[in-house]
């Protein structure tokens, strides 16, 4: 009885990735004195809010049986025009405003070539991968955007108390309300379904298109709140930001357990996910490994994570 209780558990994906990053932090523990401690673990939420926001939105984007490889992209050209909007107007809730709502617009137009158009998932977000980042630098000249308002840069350097970062409250609050949507809403009901089957979803009567369209538009958003942060954390918008962002998104999802054949996961477990991979890097660069080895890391964690899904699967 308590065997069976103890692989229940185990067998949820958030408890088994917590396990796992529980290790990891006490591996690089011994590894570095410099690792455990308050600043350095202040440092690692910081770094993943940008990843874990963006990658929040992926999770619903996959669960649904799609992929979004635009992410980095409309991450840049959504803060661009945001910033772009506080230059001229020195109006920070319309400039705010602005970077949220065209994140979510370009989300909207990935639904849109997918749905109406019929483009598969990987070809329209690989087009607007290039289409957003075109914007992004012809809008901006390819200048990046410096002077920001003050206010703005507390969004990324503030702290609530004095204790708490304003961009980690951001990031939980976020997975708190994917979490309630996924797991407690027919919506997030319908984006599972979706996943499993898209033709038996049709004959229940979910409305295919429009559930399709609002999980790309959300995934957009959350890009648009995540620029926020990462300009407001090094005071400048960079048109050529987010670069491979795509990678890390997708990436902490995939090591969360959701499974890329959509109908799978767990958002609890794609935050540990992101977590996990700014823990690497972070690792990597307290024990002085070359950054470059970074790449080669996350690569061959994503690969593991999928070969692992395989295994459970024909198990």
């Amino acid at each position: 009885m308590i065997a069976s209780k103890i692989r229940a558990v185990f067998s949820n994906q958030a408890v088994s990735m917590l396990f796992i990053l529980m290790a990891m932090w006490f591996v690089l523990s011994r590894l570095s004195p410099y690792f455990f401690t308050v600043g350095n673990l202040s440092e690692i939420t910081l770094q993943t809010a940008v990843i874990g926001i963006i990658a929040a939105g992926e999770t619903l984007i996959i669960i649904s049986g799609g992929i979004d490889l635009s992410v980095g992209s409309i991450f840049a050209c959504s803060g661009v025009l945001g910033g772009l909007v506080l230059q001229k107007t020195a109006n920070l809730p319309g400039a705010l405003l602005t970077t949220v709502f065209f994140g979510g617009i370009l989300g909207f137009l990935n639904g849109f070539f997918i749905t109406r158009l019929r483009v598969p998932p990987f070809i329209a977000t690989l087009g607007m991968l290039g289409i957003a980042r075109g914007f992004a630098l012809i809008f901006s000249r390819g200048i990046p955007i410096f002077g920001l308002d003050p206010r703005y840069l507390w969004i990324g350097q503030g702290k609530v108390l004095n204790v708490i970062p304003v961009p980690t409250i951001i990031l939980l609050l976020v997975f708190v309300l994917v979490f309630l949507v996924a797991h407690y809403t027919r919506f997030g009901r319908f984006a599972y379904a979706i996943g499993s089957n898209a033709e038996a979803s049709v004959l229940s009567g979910i409305n295919l298109s429009l559930v399709t369209v609002c999980i790309y538009s959300g995934g957009g958003l959350l890009c648009g709140v995540a620029s926020i942060i990462e300009a407001a954390r090094l005071a400048t918008i960079q048109p050529a930001g987010g670069n491979g962002y795509e990678l890390l998104a997708i990436g902490a999802v995939v090591i969360g357990g959701t499974s890329l054949f959509g109908g799978e996961g767990n958002v609890v477990a794609t935050l540990i996910g992101a977590i996990i991979e700014t823990t690497i890097r972070n690792g990597l660069n307290i024990l002085g490994v070359n950054a470059f080895w970074q790449y080669v890391v996350n690569g061959g964690v994503i690969i593991a994570a999928v070969a692992v899904d395989q295994l459970k699967r024909r198990l």
